[in-house]
């Protein structure tokens, strides 16, 4: 069987059928990977019901969600965004989405509202993975994998983004997106 190639800017959908619940019906944004050091993302559709402001204290006032990035470091928070020219310091993850940037020049610019909320998306952890355990994980089937489009972060509804990446990448995985959340066998 082929190696999976995951690079930054993939997707992985969760199966239907995973039960960990920090990533049932998730969609995981790579934003690194390397054989040798392993792989970071962000799972971009668990919302946590908490203001930005709550997490920072001296953030401006800002209408903008906050995500549950994953498990690892929750006591920490990232950002993802569309404004890379714009932000010293931002990581190009694939086209029109960065990751990360200057702390002090995120909060002037959203200050001088060059930054508005559908720029942006903050999230609280991250998802991480040893070297080679993504691929483990992917050898039981546990991610479906797929290429990242800029929408799914600033446009779709984070609530339905797992149909639709499934209904994106096409074939059976359409079929997929409809399996139930809660499936009783009796």
């Amino acid at each position: 069987m082929t190696k999976p190639k995951i690079e930054a800017g993939n997707i992985l959908i969760a199966e239907p059928f995973m039960l960990e619940s920090e990533f049932k019906q998730s969609v995981v944004l790579i934003c690194d990977h390397m054989d040798s050091d392993g792989t970071v993302g962000f799972v971009l559709n668990k919302r946590i019901n908490m203001d930005i402001q709550e997490l920072i204290a001296d953030f401006p006032e800002f209408e903008s969600e906050v995500f549950f990035g994953g498990p690892v470091q929750t006591d920490t928070i990232h950002y993802i965004h569309n404004v890379g020219d714009l932000l010293d310091e931002s990581r190009k993850v694939c086209n029109g989405v960065y990751w990360g940037g200057d702390f002090e020049k995120l909060k002037f610019l959203i200050k001088s509202e060059l930054i508005q909320p559908e720029n942006i998306r903050f999230f609280v952890g991250y998802a991480g993975w040893s070297p080679g355990q993504l691929y483990e994980e992917m050898g039981v089937k546990s991610w479906i994998l797929s290429r990242m489009h800029h929408n799914y972060i600033f446009k779709e509804n984070p609530d339905f983004l797992w149909e639709k990446t499934l209904i994106d990448k096409g074939n059976h995985f359409s079929i997929l997106s409809q399996v139930p959340d809660n499936i009783n066998w009796s």
